[in-house]
């Protein structure tokens, strides 16, 4: 069974401490930065399966990493999980925004951190039966969950893994209305605590990278959001 390299990025050494002693339990193998320098030398060494990002950090800020990582081809693709003691919508939407694929706000369960990590490799790797099965295809638009892989007219759409769940669920009911909570449920869990706004950054990052076919995903006024069926 694969290890996965975890990189954690917290200049609290109590808080650093107690997220490695955890992880290792779970069989996680742990690399740990106090700042964000450190943190952006050691993701472009290391290549992490997932990277835990403080948002507070001296120096360089949580964003400002976040969003260099996302900004470099070699890391782009390294889920981020940014850990805040915030936990405004603001702050939230703005880490959504940059690129980050999921957010745990403090204090939280080890377990429920372990959960959320291996909820996201299973998403990036295709495991599941959330991410797998046959192509899904509206006109130029295909879906190929096993590989994790969209395109729009034969060119490769770069989506965040939370972006292509979303898509996923959208497309794979063509003219369903789906209520933001509905959406939340679908590609994280029940119960997940996450904003609904958050939802609409989400839906917003999608249309732009869809280009054209970014108006093919309608707002239902006062329900949600629904992709138009390839007969509309």
């Amino acid at each position: 069974m694969k290890t996965y390299k975890v990189l954690v990025v917290e200049d609290d050494p109590d808080i650093r401490e107690l997220i490695s002693f955890n992880l290792v339990r779970e069989g996680f193998e742990i690399h740990p930065a106090s700042t964000g320098d450190k943190g952006l030398a050691l993701a472009l060494a290391l290549e992490p399966d997932v990277i835990l990002l403080d948002v507070m950090l001296p120096g360089i800020d949580g964003f400002e990493v976040c969003r260099r990582l996302k900004g470099k081809p070699e890391t782009k693709h390294i889920p981020i999980i940014m850990i805040t003691a915030r936990s405004e919508d603001a702050d939230i939407i703005a880490g959504l925004e940059i690129g980050a694929d999921d957010y745990i706000t403090k204090p939280f369960s080890p377990k429920v951190l372990s959960a959320r990590i291996r909820t996201i490799l299973r998403r990036q790797s295709g495991e599941g039966d959330e991410n797998s099965g046959p192509l899904i295809k509206i006109r130029e638009l295909i879906l190929d969950p096993t590989r994790h892989a969209a395109t729009y007219e034969k060119k490769t759409l770069d989506l965040s893994a939370t972006e292509f769940a979303i898509l996923k669920h959208l497309a794979s009911h063509p003219g369903w209305v789906f209520s933001r909570s509905q959406i939340i449920d679908a590609v994280r869990g029940d119960n997940y605590p996450v904003t609904e706004r958050s939802v609409d950054v989400q839906i917003l990052s999608l249309r732009k990278k869809l280009g054209e076919a970014g108006s093919w995903i309608e707002t239902v006024r006062g329900v949600g959001y629904k992709i138009k069926d390839s007969q509309e």
